[in-house]
């Protein structure tokens, strides 16, 4: 048998070689270029790996509902600058950063971050912060100018508190949660004015445009993140939204085009995949970042909603991200299009748990919160629950705390594994690595042998893309322990990691696609050891 299969691999190395050989002249009109592809990173895991994690809360924008403590008992308002004059008025501006900056040291304790590590299992967190958290500078002509020396050292607050959960292999996605004028009317745009101004303001797009570029420059000074969401909850359709996507994104580009960026859907999932497709082209005119799509999945404000029955709802959840279907699998032809969900929570309306029937609720709530973690482990990079910190801590069906230590709230069984377990199932993968790879390539040559005699093709691509593929998704999951990125991660952004790898091989010419499609398979055939 083995002399069999020795002599089955010759054969197929003898068909690749030649493949090669008759294929160089082909493709002299478009060479390829120079191939940049290394070993994936600790901060490649950190960004490409699939987020499991919750939305820090109301900690750096503050939302009154979930953090009321953070207002004098007679103060008016509910949002972040209504908490901040209220304080400046009664106790001062001084007094009023100091104490604003002991909350924020005290937001997250050690404690906190070996839960998110250890129970929790959460490998990225949602940082919701302001503008006004950036630099004292940002807020000059905003409503935040007067309060400007409160904020002083809250961009240090936040360097600190992301390295701290980088210390323990957990990754940040910095949230621009409140911009210039609001990108959305709702308090946690940082003002009660009710107002969508950044849409319709050109000083505040610029404004926000030069808040990114700010974040892009920290992150060349070293503050490892695993992206930058520019926007939440982007307004429906709103004017200029896109073309101000596009200069964020072009601005953090220049800087550093290896950051993923993640835009707002603006409640429209469709349209944004359609305008990813486009941002991520395998083959860019100028260096570009990555592009991923923040969605967010609700179920406890709609008139419709509260018409459902919790089971109707537990139903539905198979369904979202169905925009996605055949728009993914194949980044060479389209482009690639990837989705995090970056808010959801187990929240229903009184009117729909009034129709769950005899179900106890507590039994209702794990089904919703099991629904929703394995569909968008199935379907997106990554999940962020809506929250973690609040005063009425563990918070309930809102709570990451309660929600995650009961059950709802699961991780992907890649991240469960125990570490002697990871070991033992890399050195099964590192032996079973030719083997499967020579099966693969076997039957990618005989399908187009048979079904396109004539293509020609380049086989000797889906090879090398297996090799790279199969090898990435074990190192994703082996982890890199001495540089605190701990083992038991999947390749979850799949989409825009393929995109990376394409633009780095410099590969070109009409048979990448058989380059994309080997990696696909080594990827799946990794993942199939570990039992996906």
């Amino acid at each position: 048998m083995k002399g069999f299969l020795k002599k089955a691999k010759a054969e197929l190395e003898d068909i690749l070689d030649s493949n090669k050989k008759s294929t160089q002249s082909a493709t002299r009109s478009s060479p390829d270029g120079p191939n940049y592809i290394q070993e994936p990173t600790p901060v490649d895991i950190l960004r490409y790996r699939y987020h499991h994690g919750t939305n820090l809360g109301s900690i750096y924008v503050i939302e009154r509902w979930l953090h009321p403590s953070c207002f004098p008992d007679d103060a008016s308002g509910s949002s972040e600058l209504a908490s901040v004059k209220a304080w400046v008025d009664k106790i001062g501006i001084e007094d009023t950063r100091k104490h604003f900056e002991q909350r924020w040291a005290d937001a997250v304790s050690d404690e906190d971050i070996r839960w998110l590590q250890e129970t929790a299992k959460c490998t990225t967190i949602r940082l919701p912060i302001g503008y006004f958290d950036l630099d004292p500078s940002f807020t000059q002509g905003t409503p935040f100018e007067p309060y400007a020396a409160v904020y002083t050292g809250a961009w240090s607050s936040i360097w600190t508190l992301i390295s701290r959960l980088r210390a323990h292999s957990i990754g940040t996605l910095i949230d621009l949660h409140a911009l210039p004028g609001g990108a959305n009317p709702n308090e946690h745009s940082g003002t009660n004015f009710g107002t969508t101004e950044l849409w319709t303001s050109h000083t505040n797009r610029n404004l926000g445009v030069q808040c990114c570029q700010f974040i892009a420059q920290e992150i060349n000074k070293g503050l490892d993140v695993a992206g930058v969401q520019i926007v939440n909850e982007a307004e429906w359709d709103s004017e200029h939204m896109y073309e101000w996507y596009d200069d964020c994104i072009d601005a953090i580009s220049i800087i550093n085009p290896n950051i993923p960026v993640a835009i707002s859907d603006g409640w429209n999932l469709g349209r944004a995949v359609e305008y990813s497709l486009k941002k991520n082209s395998a083959y860019p005119s100028k260096p570009t970042c990555p592009v991923v799509i923040d969605t967010h999945y609700y179920w406890a404000f709609s008139d419709e909603d509260k018409q459902k029955s919790p089971q109707q709802i537990i139903s539905e959840v198979n369904n979202k991200l169905a925009e996605l279907d055949g728009r993914e699998g194949s980044v060479v032809d389209r482009g690639a299009v990837q989705v995090i969900v970056g808010e959801y929570s187990c929240v229903l309306t009184e009117d729909s748990w009034a129709k769950s029937g005899d179900a106890p609720k507590s039994e209702l709530v794990k089904q919703f919160g099991q629904a929703q973690s394995q569909r968008y482990q199935a379907r997106s990079g990554g999940a962020f629950f809506w929250t973690w910190k609040m005063d009425w801590f563990p918070g309930g069906e809102w709570g990451f705390a309660e929600q995650a230590n009961n059950g709802a709230i699961v991780p992907h069984h890649f991240q469960s594994t125990p570490p002697h377990e990871i070991s033992e199932i890399v050195e099964r993968a590192r032996r079973n690595l030719n083997d499967r790879m020579y099966s693969a390539v076997n039957q990618h040559v005989s399908y187009w042998q048979h079904h396109a005699p004539n293509m020609g093709g380049e086989h000797w691509r889906f090879e090398a893309g297996y090799k790279i593929g199969y090898n990435d998704a074990l190192i994703f999951f082996e982890g890199r322990g001495q540089q605190a990125i701990a083992g038991g991660n999947r390749i979850g952004n799949v989409e825009l990691w393929i995109l990376k790898r394409i633009r780095e091989s410099g590969f070109k010419g009409n048979f990448v696609w058989e380059f994309e499609q080997g990696m696909r398979r080594g990827v799946q055939d990794f993942q199939g050891i570990v039992g996906v």
